[in-house]
């Protein structure tokens, strides 16, 4: 009986790689060239910030948590360094100081969450609207460029054969594993999501921990921020806007529980945001209606949440089901 429990949680646990192989072939069949070397080099470029973005959602959820605002702060720190640009600063300067806003901005979720005890949600969600508001009347609606060095050196340009974002991607996935698997900050986030009062009684401060997951996913989304405007050179009033959903929704796909205390960066994060950014990719190359490719991430992010719901389940079933086991032998 043993034998069998432990071989449901390892299928229950493996869904998300098994669903990225799923949908990775049935669009190789469906579209040309799509196995090809190009084009995961592609699918890597393009979903570069949005990964970054799933890693530090990926944080917030571990600890039962959510954040809203991520998109808002892409468009704010964004666009605060591309004023900056224009009147004068050096692009080095306007880009450390784009991440200098996306960590206040990850701050002042902190503190409301923290110290005021005010739900993330409520937070995350009136930052969101606060953020996108105030770059707003900071840009007078009016799009922001970045100069072509920015997009042909960052955005274009390879290091050892790799493009850049991919670059950017790949280092945050190895050093987030690090932070989550080998130390002690990592296995305290997970502490705090799988039950924070049993946190609290072990000696573990919860608040710092919750503190931390924000500021930090503050500071990951202005680097998203850096990674996107590097590809695209310009900011206009949409940008950003959703990307918090498609976070979210990569996150959870690659195993995230929305519950907390259950999820990997690599390969859970890795793994969601390559799917939900093949299921884009090949909807392009399906030549789908630009109207409906909406209403198809919305489904992936329901089925997310829905797998997600039942995977939890039964994964904390089989393990409880485990437990029981071992203290009867």
């Amino acid at each position: 009986m043993t034998q069998n429990n432990n071989l449901r949680l390892i299928l229950l646990k493996a869904i998300p790689f098994i669903l990225f192989i799923f949908v990775f072939i049935l669009f190789g069949f469906s579209t040309k060239n799509w196995f090809t070397v190009r084009n995961f080099e592609n699918i890597m470029y393009q979903s570069s910030y949005i990964g970054i973005l799933a890693i530090g959602m990926t944080f917030v959820l571990l600890t039962g948590g959510v954040d809203l605002s991520v998109g808002a702060n892409m468009f704010l720190s964004g666009s605060i360094a591309g004023l900056l640009i224009a009147g004068g600063v050096p692009i080095w300067a306007s880009l450390c100081i784009c991440l200098v806003v996306g960590t206040a901005v990850g701050i002042v979720n902190a503190f409301f969450i923290v110290k005021l005890n005010v739900l993330p949600f409520v937070v995350t969600l009136a930052t969101m609207i606060a953020g996108r508001g105030l770059t707003l009347v900071i840009t007078k609606s009016q799009a922001v460029d970045f100069p072509n060095k920015l997009v042909s050196g960052l955005g274009s340009g390879r290091f050892l054969g790799i493009p850049y974002p991919i670059l950017f991607f790949i280092i945050i996935i190895v050093i987030c594993t690090l932070i989550l698997k080998y130390t002690p900050w990592g296995r305290q986030i997970y502490a705090v999501g799988h039950n924070s009062e049993a946190a609290k009684r072990a000696g573990i401060k919860s608040q710092q921990i919750l503190a931390f997951v924000y500021i930090f996913n503050g500071f990951l989304a202005a680097l998203a921020a850096v990674v996107s405007l590097s590809q695209i050179g310009n900011i206009n009033a949409g940008f950003g806007l959703g990307t918090e959903f498609d976070a979210i929704s990569a996150s959870v796909l690659g195993g995230t529980s929305m519950a907390g205390g259950v999820g990997t960066v690599f390969p859970g994060a890795f793994i969601g945001t390559l799917l939900v950014q093949m299921v884009q990719a090949g909807l392009v190359y399906l030549q789908v209606d630009l109207y409906v490719q909406p209403l198809v991430s919305a489904m992936v992010i329901l089925i997310a949440v829905f797998l997600d719901s039942i995977r939890t389940r039964f994964i904390r079933r089989l393990e409880q089901r485990n437990i029981r086991t071992e203290e009867a032998g």
